[in-house]
């Protein structure tokens, strides 16, 4: 479960009603699916789907940008890929380097693709899927192709839908009702997962558990855990209104530096419009403590930081012992990096504040399949009500198809 921590002893006094307004008007809109996923997701069939992939490919190539693959690749970073099927990425770029690298690992061996997009057309995954199909039918054949081709997209409509149906693909429908930054836990994510070797019914589970932790009807004030992500987007709007307008999410684990991308999309897509919102950064510590430390610590007064922390994280490692204090460290010797880590994070939590920065941490056991789940889903609904008292529409993103339109244009023109 995630839980809003907050670095100060006094008792906050906030007015929930308006997230809760917000709360019942986003259960009623129609790209609510995302608010209980885990009970529409075909896990047995997606389980199937990838055992047949690890059966047949040394990988699987995901092929999508943004909402269609940040979540699960921050996923699968975060927890690390567990299966012999190693799971590449493809398609969220335009560098023809990128996607040789690619071609360059996968064409010795046996793979599969996930193409993951709603409409099919969007230039980069398309672009891509292109040029890996090609590979894939010049070594395997059309009637093989077909098999270790599996495609994510809507459930009636696209020319992916058409393809698919047309060339016999394995299809996963992506759900009218979930948008692409909220469609992790669904047929979007849960496929390159399971193929991963994780474990998706522990996701569902920790996002399930998370969604029983919104009944705001206590006094916040006295149970500060309670409504832990209606709490944290009522206080970044309050942050915002005082002229805290840009967000750090902090964290001192590197492997969740995908996770911070993934949440830069989700809020940034969500509440970027109107000329309204918060703007999403993120800063991985403790290195960037040596690159925007002296910012954070003394720059302008206009950041708030959320840290993402853990209760257990521990690989092992401790500090060696020496006979000699050549280093000046010889007091650590013995104690865990892990130890080590959390008091840095602690200093770096202490010296911010102190630095007049608004810092608070969003908490949660360790870094599991259930937890992840659930800070997936604390995030998302904290995003959606946050965009709401904002005034602006969680669920669309008219600004992204400016550059799509410019695009097409110049290359149709030349």
């Amino acid at each position: 479960m995630a839980m809003i921590k907050f670095l100060t002893d006094e008792d906050f006094a906030i007015d929930i009603g308006a997230a809760k307004r917000m709360l019942a008007e986003i259960k009623t809109d129609p790209m609510s699916g995302w608010l209980n996923v885990w009970e529409t997701v075909e896990s047995d069939k997606i389980q199937s789907y990838a055992k047949s992939v690890q059966e047949n490919s040394d990988f699987l190539v995901c092929i999508g940008i943004g909402g269609s693959y940040l979540g699960h690749r921050a996923i699968i970073e975060a927890l690390g890929n567990k299966s012999k099927t190693k799971v590449l990425y493809a398609g969220n770029s335009l560098s023809d380097f990128e996607l040789n690298n690619i071609i360059s690992t996968i064409k010795n061996h046996d793979f599969s693709l996930n193409v993951i997009s709603k409409s099919g057309t969007t230039f980069e995954p398309a672009i891509a899927f292109r040029i890996l199909k090609k590979l894939m039918l010049e070594k395997y054949g059309p009637e093989e192709t077909a098999r270790r081709i599996f495609v994510t997209t809507d459930s009636s409509s696209g020319v992916l839908r058409k393809e698919a149906e047309r060339n016999g693909y394995t299809s996963l429908e992506i759900p009218d009702s979930v948008g692409g930054r909220y469609s992790v836990l669904s047929n979007v994510g849960l496929l390159p997962l399971a193929v991963a070797g994780l474990n998706i019914k522990e996701l569902l589970e920790g996002a399930r558990v998370e969604s029983e932790n919104i009944d705001a009807s206590e006094d916040l004030s006295v149970n500060k855990n309670s409504a832990a992500a209606l709490r944290y987007a009522v206080i970044r709007t309050i942050l915002a209104q005082n002229t805290f307008d840009v967000e750090v999410l902090a964290t001192f684990e590197p492997r969740l530096r995908y996770f911070t991308e993934w949440w830069k999309q989700l809020f940034g897509e969500s509440e970027g419009k109107n000329e309204q919102g918060i703007f999403p950064a993120a800063t991985v510590y403790s290195t960037d403590l040596h690159s925007l430390g002296q910012y954070l610590q003394e720059g302008r007064r206009n950041i708030f930081e959320t840290f993402i922390c853990f209760d257990k994280n521990s690989g092992g490692l401790s500090v060696p012992e020496f006979s000699d204090d050549f280093d000046g460290l010889k007091y650590l010797e013995g104690r865990s990096l892990s130890e080590i880590s959390k008091k840095a994070e602690t200093a770096t939590i202490e010296a911010h504040r102190s630095g007049a920065i608004p810092v608070f941490e969003v908490v949660a056991p360790d870094l599991s399949e259930k937890s992840l789940g659930a800070l997936i889903y604390f995030f998302e609904l904290a995003c959606a009500i946050s965009a709401k008292l904002q005034g602006v529409n969680p669920f669309d993103q008219p600004g992204v198809e400016r550059y799509k339109e410019n695009m097409s244009y110049l290359l149709k023109k030349s």
